[in-house]
């Protein structure tokens, strides 16, 4: 009897232990918390556009139409400078570039089978004499002289004047003559016009003589020279002497032996 009931008190606690195994079991899963969701992928940042165009290390490019600098032009102009440089004192050039505003060599190109067209008006102005034309023809005649290559045709109209010379009586400044140029930009001289007054700024009346002196500086800035610094040079910005000076001569030569143009 006692056996029966130890075999049945056994047989329910093994039972007991069963069930509450299996209540574990399903309890703890349904207790578990659910996994972590996956983390969200992350959103890339929006990135630039592609750059058009030239990058900001990058080189500029010079338009076909405006043409580059080949390394044949670069030399050349770097032995036009040279050749200005090793030309002074012989020269003025080297100061005249230096005191220009564009660093150009400005001058007639290919004008001695044409001929620049030159008008000489009478002038109206008070003083003016005839022979004073004459005066102006002796100064073409004198730069003419010095083997320049570009000639002047002293007998053109008004309508096909490239060159025209005017008259006044007298300048509000201290100078007797004014010479105004346009140039293309590649230095090439295509028109201008030369004013000479009657009456120095003192008020005296210019003569024959003064007025081929005037016309000899005024023509220097007609071929492309600027002011010489020296007083011994006809080109002298308030002229002293009466003739050209070798250095005058010497640089209007040297002028037309390069090629018109920029020096950068």
């Amino acid at each position: 009897m006692e056996s029966q009931q130890r075999m049945r008190l056994v047989a329910l606690l093994i039972g007991l232990m069963v069930i509450a195994v299996a209540w574990d079991v399903v309890g703890g899963h349904r207790a578990a918390a659910p996994p972590p969701p996956p983390p969200p992928s992350p959103v890339a940042s929006p990135q630039p556009p592609p750059t058009t165009g030239r990058s900001q290390t990058g080189s500029e490019i010079v338009p076909a139409e405006s043409g580059g600098s080949s390394s044949l032009d670069i030399v050349a102009r770097a032995d036009m400078r040279r050749r200005i440089r090793s030309s002074f004192p012989l020269t003025y050039l080297s100061i005249i570039v230096a005191e220009s505003s564009d660093s150009m060599l400005h001058r007639w190109d290919d004008r001695v089978d044409r001929p620049v067209h030159v008008y000489l008006a009478r002038g109206r102005a008070a003083n003016f004499r005839p022979e004073f034309l004459d005066a102006v023809r002796g100064a073409f005649a004198r730069w003419e002289g010095t083997g320049l290559p570009v000639r002047f045709d002293l007998a053109a109209d008004s309508a096909n004047a490239e060159v025209r010379f005017t008259w006044r009586t007298q300048f509000d400044i201290d100078r007797t003559g004014e010479t105004d140029l346009e140039w293309d930009r590649d230095g090439h001289l295509q028109s201008a016009v030369v004013t000479i007054a009657t009456f120095d700024p003192d008020g005296r009346p210019l003569g024959n003589d003064d007025v081929r002196v005037v016309a000899l500086h005024e023509i220097g800035h007609l071929i492309g020279l600027d002011h010489s610094p020296d007083s011994t040079d006809l080109m002298f910005a308030k002229a002293v002497v009466r003739d050209l000076s070798p250095r005058d001569i010497r640089t209007a030569q040297l002028l037309y032996a390069l090629a018109p143009g920029s020096l950068r």
